[in-house]
């Protein structure tokens, strides 16, 4: 039977005003769906693309893919979850803004014992999205060193511990002392400061001219041309963000005239897209996060009614490490 729960929706794109605290009805879940009752909600910075339209979906529409939670109801067709199950997810259909909801069972996963709900809520698209670049788009073996953008933020600050636990000097980008100084907290090896220092110099002091393999921007439009230029001969851009705005009009024989550089734009979708690929990259995340190699920083807390205000200050820059959104 249906039932009615709070949720977020937007009925047309914009600033965060437009996130409205609504009722909206609850269906049984489908066959290969469960019901899970939410206590913690991931916020990204692409629920603000999907907020601003820049990722478009048609409206109405409710924000969020990741969260984690207790199973209420399980599908006629799911063998591998049951009523009471904690679980975790990073790769949902629109809509984790809510106390409760229906989920593809395909997208779950079991949660361990010693991981709570905030930290598998605010681990599970930052850390995932650090495993498939760290372990599969550049599969780091120990020893290199490599550029790291916005390396304070939610996403950074796993990459910095999770460098540290392969052997890989991360050089990590910051827009301020403060931040510098948590990167380093976290295992960065330098940092530069980009208001006050000049990244491409500073990467060319650091690596003695020698460039770095691979350099990990999830900044976009703002780093792109610094980026390339920190590369070495046949080096790799990871493209993998756009929170200072999409990378537009690029003239692809740049890649040429700075080395035949290799480039790339991946996605969580695409490196972690069967149950068991999700599996296996997760068991390595919660591995690291079980043996304290990586600790979550949760800086902010809101609630689910203030998603509007948690936005605003993630797309301000304000935040640092993670933001999650309490259901309890």
């Amino acid at each position: 039977m249906a039932r009615t729960v709070k949720a977020i929706q937007i009925e047309q794109h914009g600033g965060p005003e437009v996130l409205k605290l609504v009722d909206v009805e609850l269906a049984p879940p489908a066959p290969d769906e469960v019901t899970v009752r939410q206590h913690a909600v991931g916020l990204n910075f692409i629920d603000i693309y999907y907020r601003t339209g820049l990722y478009p979906h048609p409206l109405p529409h409710g924000l969020g893919n990741e969260g984690a939670g207790v199973v209420q109801a399980v599908g006629s067709a799911v063998r591998h979850l049951k009523v009471g199950d904690r679980v975790a997810y990073a790769q949902s259909p629109l809509g984790a803004y809510a106390e409760a909801r229906n989920v593809p069972a395909s997208v779950l996963v079991k949660l361990p014992k010693g991981i709570g709900f905030d930290d598998a809520a605010a681990m599970m698209l930052k850390g995932l999205t650090v495993q498939y670049l760290f372990r599969q788009t550049y599969r780091l073996q120990g020893g290199e060193t490599i550029l790291f953008h916005a390396a304070a933020g939610g996403v950074g600050l796993i990459a910095c511990q999770w460098a540290k636990a392969l052997g890989v000097k991360l050089i990590g980008t910051v827009s301020s002392p403060e931040k510098a100084e948590l990167a380093m907290k976290n295992g960065a090896w330098k940092t530069i400061d980009y208001s006050r220092e000049n990244i491409v110099e500073r990467v060319m002091e650091l690596t003695k001219g020698k460039k770095v393999p691979v350099v990990y921007d999830g900044v976009g439009k703002d780093t792109w041309e610094s980026s390339l230029d920190c590369i070495e001969p046949r080096g790799l851009m990871v493209s993998f963000g756009n929170a200072s705005g999409p990378v537009t009009g690029v003239n692809v024989g740049i890649l040429s005239q700075k080395g035949s550089l290799y480039l790339t734009r991946p996605t969580l979708g695409t490196h972690v897209n069967t149950p068991e690929k999700l599996k296996s990259a997760s068991d390595e995340l919660f591995d690291l996060v079980l043996k304290k190699k990586i600790k979550i920083a949760i800086s902010q807390r809101y609630p689910l009614a203030q998603a509007g205000q948690a936005q605003a200050e993630l797309a301000a820059r304000k935040t640092t490490g993670a933001t999650v959104l309490t259901l309890d």
